[in-house]
C-alpha cells in the first residue's frame, strides 16, 4: 500500500466495514485487497492510513458518477462522532458551527481526497469541496461523502442546522429518495451546481454546539496546527502549489511558485508531472474555483473579482469565465437567483 493514497479516514473505513452499508460479497474483496496489500485494521488506525478509494474501484468494476455519489451517501450514513481521529475531539468540544468549519483546516490529517476552500461574506460562509483522486468517479464519491458527513455530523453537534445547504456539481442520480431520507437531506440537497459546495448563512454560523468546552477546543486546536505543521514536509507538490495559489489568486506564474517552493521551475514541473498534472491546470482549477465561489457570495462585481484574482481587464476574466462554465459572470449570476 502507498502512502501517499486518497483515501478515507482510517477509523471511518474500518466502522465502514463493521456496518451494513456494505455488503458481504464487497466486504470480503475489501478483506481480500488489504490482505494483498499486507494491511488490516490495526495497521491502518494506528498509523493513520488512509484506506485507498482505489480499493472501491477494484470492488466496484465499472463504477461511475451515479453508483459513486450513491455509495458515497450510503457510507455518510455510517459516520459517528468518533470517526475522525485527531479531528473528533475538537469537532465534540466545538462552541459552534463556525468553530466546526474551522476543523476543516486540518482535513489533510485524516483524508487528502477532498480540499476545502473558504469564501465569506456578509450572508454566510460557502465551503467549496474539491476532489483530488483524479478520477471523476471517485472524486465524486468523495465529495458526496465529505459533504453529506458534514451535514451529518452538524445535525448531531447542533440544535438546528436545518438552513445548511449542500450543493453538489453534477447531476442527481436515477435513485435519490431512499438516501434523502436516511440522511435527513430533504430539501438541503442541490444537483447540478456549477462546483460542489456547502452553503451557511450567516446567521448559522453562531449556532451554539451541544457539547461545547471551550477550554478542550483551543487545546486541541495547538495540538491540530502543531501536527500539521509537521506533516507538511511530506504533502505532495500538487497539494503545496493549490495551497499557494488560493492564498494569493495573483500568484499566477508558475516561476513565483517554484521560489516560494525552493525549487526550479524544471524540478516543479517535473515533480507535478510524476503526479499526473501540470501548473496551467491546477491555476485554471484554482482560479475557476474561487471564481465560482466569489460570484456565489454576491458581495463583489465582477469587475472587483477579475481584480482580486489578477486580471488586469475584467474583459479578460469574462472570457475566462465563459469558458469554464459556459456562462458570463452576469449570466452565471442570473441562473444562480
Amino acid at each position: 500500500m502507498r502512502v501517499d493514497d486518497v483515501g478515507v479516514p482510517p477509523l471511518a473505513f474500518v466502522q465502514l466495514l463493521e456496518s451494513k452499508a456494505l455488503d458481504l460479497p464487497a466486504v470480503g474483496r475489501l478483506r481480500r485487497i488489504m490482505a494483498r496489500e499486507e494491511v488490516d485494521d490495526s495497521t491502518l488506525v494506528k498509523h493513520g492510513l488512509q484506506a485507498p478509494l482505489r480499493w472501491f474501484q477494484e470492488v466496484y468494476p465499472g463504477l461511475d458518477v451515479n453508483q459513486a455519489t450513491l455509495l458515497g451517501f450510503a457510507f455518510a450514513g455510517q459516520a459517528q462522532l468518533t470517526s475522525f481521529g485527531p479531528l473528533s475531539f475538537p469537532l465534540v468540544s466545538a462552541g459552534s458551527v463556525a468553530e466546526i468549519m474551522k476543523l476543516l483546516d486540518f482535513l489533510p490529517l485524516i483524508t487528502t481526497a477532498v480540499s476545502p476552500h473558504f469564501r465569506q461574506s456578509d450572508r454566510g460562509l460557502t465551503v467549496g469541496l474539491t476532489g483530488h483522486t483524479s478520477d471523476p468517479a471517485l472524486d465524486a464519491l468523495a465529495v458526496t461523502y465529505c459533504g453529506s458527513v458534514l451535514l451529518r455530523l452538524l445535525d448531531m453537534l447542533v440544535d438546528d442546522a436545518r438552513t445548511i445547504t449542500l450543493h453538489i456539481g453534477w447531476p442527481a442520480p436515477v435513485v435519490m429518495a431512499e438516501h434523502e431520507d436516511n440522511l435527513s437531506l430533504a430539501g438541503r440537497l442541490l444537483f447540478d451546481a456549477p462546483m460542489s459546495y456547502l452553503r451557511i448563512p450567516a446567521e448559522t454560523l453562531g449556532e451554539v454546539c451541544r457539547f461545547s468546552d471551550p477550554v478542550a477546543y483551543r487545546l486541541a486546536i495547538v495540538d491540530l496546527t502543531r501536527s500539521l505543521d509537521q506533516r507538511s514536509g511530506g504533502t505532495s507538490y500538487s497539494a503545496k502549489v493549490r495551497q499557494l495559489l488560493e492564498k494569493n489568486p495573483r500568484q499566477r506564474s508558475s516561476q513565483s511558485v517554484a521560489d516560494e517552493l525552493s525549487v526550479s521551475t524544471s524540478t516543479l514541473k517535473r515533480r507535478l508531472a510524476e503526479e499526473g498534472t501540470t501548473f496551467r491546470e491546477l491555476r485554471e482549477s484554482c482560479l475557476r474555483e474561487s471564481a465560482v465561489l466569489l460570484l456565489l457570495t454576491r458581495s463583489m462585481s465582477a469587475s472587483q473579482i477579475a481584480t482580486e484574482l489578477g486580471y488586469g481587464d475584467p474583459t479578460n476574466f469574462s472570457h475566462a469565465f465563459k469558458r469554464w462554465t459556459g456562462l458570463s459572470p452576469r449570466e452565471f449570476r442570473l441562473a444562480r437567483r
